[in-house]
C-alpha cells in the first residue's frame, strides 16, 4: 500500500512538472514572436521613419554640407547624416544607384544622368542651396595679377604654355585642374574653353584641396577653385571679361560682375520627404543659410 502511494505521488509530481514546463516553453515562444513581429532584422520597426540619411558629391559643396550637417545633428541628437565628397558626377552616380539619399552638385544634373537615373526608376529633384564663384588662384609669388578670359583660355587648352606670355616672368606654366568627376571640371570647360579640350600635360587633383596644395608650394602653378578654399597661402586673380578685370568678391559674384559665378545644387530622388526633407528645408531656413555664409558661399535667396 506504502509502495503505491509512492508511485502515485512521484506520477502526480511528473504530470505537474510537465504541465508547468509546457507553459513556460509556450510563453517563450510567444514573447519571441511577438518580438520578431515588432522589429525588424536591422533593428528598425517597419513603417518607422528613417533616423539617418547618407549625402554625397561635390568637393566644393563639401564644406558646406559638412558643416550644416554638423549643425542639423547638433539640433537633433536622434537623427544622422553623413556626408562625403568625391566630386559632382560620383554624387549624382550614387542617386542614380540609389545608393544616397541626396547627390551634391557644383553643375546642373546632365541631359544622360536624368535619362540614367529615369530608367532605374530615380526621378532626380533639383534644389538649389547656395551660391559659388570659382578663383583662379597662383602662388603668391607670382607677380601676375590679372587675366583675360582669351589668356586663361590660352593657358588651360595648351596655346600659352610661358607666364611671360601674359605678363609674368619666363617660367613654364604648370597647369593644374581636377578631375572629370568634378562639377567644377565641367564648369570651367563649359565657361571658360568653350568647346576646347583641356590640355594634355594639365596635372589632376582628385579634391579641391590638392590644388590649393599644389599651387601654394609651386611657384609657377595656376589652378581653380571655390571661393570658400581661398586662404593666404594663395593668390585669386582678377579675371577680364571683357568688361575690366573684376575680382571673386561677394559683391562681384553676387552682381554677376565676376564671370565665373554659379549655383550649388542638392539633388534628391522626388520631392524631398521624411528626413531628406528635414534636413533640406533646415539648409534653406535662416539658420542653415547663415551658414552658407559662414563657410564662404553665398545665400540662395540673395
Amino acid at each position: 500500500m506504502v509502495n503505491k502511494l509512492k508511485t502515485y505521488a512521484i506520477l502526480t509530481l511528473l504530470v505537474f512538472g510537465l504541465v508547468f514546463l509546457g507553459i513556460g516553453c509556450t510563453g517563450n515562444e510567444n514573447g519571441e514572436s511577438s518580438s520578431q513581429g515588432e522589429e525588424t532584422s536591422s533593428g528598425e520597426v517597419p513603417g518607422a521613419e528613417s533616423r539617418s540619411i547618407t549625402l554625397k558629391g561635390s568637393d566644393t559643396v563639401l564644406p558646406l554640407a559638412q558643416a550644416e550637417a554638423e549643425e542639423f545633428m547638433l539640433e537633433n541628437p536622434d537623427k544622422s547624416v553623413t556626408v562625403t565628397g568625391g566630386g559632382s558626377g560620383v554624387g549624382i552616380t550614387a542617386l542614380i544607384d540609389g545608393e544616397v539619399d541626396i547627390a551634391a552638385a557644383s553643375r546642373e544634373i546632365k541631359a544622360e544622368e536624368i535619362e540614367a537615373a529615369q530608367s532605374n526608376g530615380i526621378t532626380p529633384v533639383e534644389t538649389t542651396i547656395a551660391y559659388d564663384g570659382i578663383s583662379v588662384v597662383v602662388n603668391p609669388g607670382n607677380p601676375v595679377s590679372e587675366l583675360t578670359f582669351d589668356q586663361l583660355r590660352g593657358i588651360y587648352n595648351g596655346s600659352i604654355s610661358n607666364w611671360k606670355d601674359v605678363g609674368g616672368e619666363d617660367r613654364k606654366i604648370v597647369v593644374i585642374s581636377r578631375d572629370s568627376s568634378s562639377g567644377t571640371y565641367e564648369y570651367f570647360k563649359e565657361e571658360v574653353l568653350q568647346g576646347d579640350e583641356y590640355r594634355p600635360d594639365a596635372l589632376t587633383q582628385p579634391a579641391t584641396g590638392g590644388i590649393v596644395g599644389e599651387v601654394s608650394q609651386n611657384p609657377n602653378a595656376i589652378g581653380y577653385i571655390g571661393v570658400a578654399y581661398l586662404d593666404q597661402s594663395v593668390k585669386a586673380l582678377s579675371l577680364d571679361a571683357g568688361n575690366g578685370p573684376e575680382t571673386p568678391s561677394p559683391e562681384n559674384i553676387l552682381s554677376g560682375a565676376y564671370p565665373l559665378s554659379r549655383s550649388l545644387y542638392f539633388y534628391t530622388n522626388g520631392e524631398p520627404s521624411g528626413l531628406t526633407k528635414e534636413f533640406v528645408d533646415f539648409v534653406l531656413s535662416e539658420t542653415g543659410q547663415s551658414l552658407v555664409t559662414e563657410v564662404g558661399y553665398f545665400p540662395a535667396d540673395q
